[in-house]
């Protein structure tokens, strides 16, 4: 939720990749297909807060999430919805733009969405929100990195940003093994903005990269925090 790259690819395909940089300590359950309010939708599930920072429906769309909008906020003593919830009900409604137009996102913390469709072609959408205003905008075809405002000031992401497009220009084959093992980098930067983070109360936990190929899409699960750094697969038929 704090790293995201998107890699749009030929014949309406693409790669989207995730960091999750999160208290160790906070548990994760790995991807699963659930049927919610009829809906089938994958994600991995926070397990404190039943919510999610990235997910698949089955109605051709994916929904990834960023902590903080533009820059970084000071946090309210509360909030009336978690803005993991707001990642599930994008997922399920059959008109995700109609409740991006209608929601009131008053009283919910600062957040930046991806939204990824592909009902009839590949297109990609950028949602934030600020804590006063929302923008929305469709993205163009070339790829883009997110970095998260909560956890990385202007500075540090014009420079991952930088990273992001010599790894473009020095990558050969654009595939998911590279791109992971971009996030994976630990040599840029130091610890605490390198793309695997390290900070003394939050970390990279784990990495979500989901490939759609055709009519498959594929949700991969590194969990970079188990003592065996498991790797799980959902493969779903679009």
């Amino acid at each position: 939720m704090c790293t995201v790259t998107y890699l749009p690819l030929k014949d309406n395909n693409f790669i989207l990749t995730s960091n999750r940089d999160e208290d160790p300590k906070r548990k994760t359950i790995a991807p699963k297909t659930y049927c919610e309010e009829g809906v089938k939708l994958t994600y991995p599930k926070d397990e404190l807060a039943g919510g999610t920072w990235i997910g698949l429906s089955e109605k051709h769309r994916l929904i990834c999430l960023l902590n903080g909008g533009f820059a970084k906020h000071k946090r309210a003593e509360s909030y009336r919805m978690s803005r993991g919830v707001i990642v599930k009900q994008l997922l399920k409604v059959d008109n995700p733009f109609e409740m991006i137009e209608n929601f009131n996102f008053e009283g919910i913390e600062p957040f930046t969405i991806v939204l990824v469709d592909w009902v009839n072609e590949l297109k990609a959408y950028e949602l934030v929100w600020d804590g006063v205003e929302k923008y929305f905008q469709e993205l163009g075809s070339e790829p883009k990195i997110w970095s998260s405002s909560t956890l990385y000031g202007e500075e540090m992401k014009q420079l991952r940003r930088e990273w992001f497009s010599e790894w473009l220009n020095a990558t050969q084959e654009i595939n998911q093994l590279n791109i992971v093992n971009f996030h994976q980098d630990e040599t840029r930067g130091t610890p605490e903005i390198s793309l695997k983070m390290k900070r003394s109360y939050v970390e990279t936990v784990s990495i979500t990269s989901v490939v759609k190929k055709d009519n498959e899409l594929t949700m991969t699960y590194y969990d970079l925090h188990s003592n065996i750094n498991t790797i799980q697969e959902e493969i779903i038929r679009s």
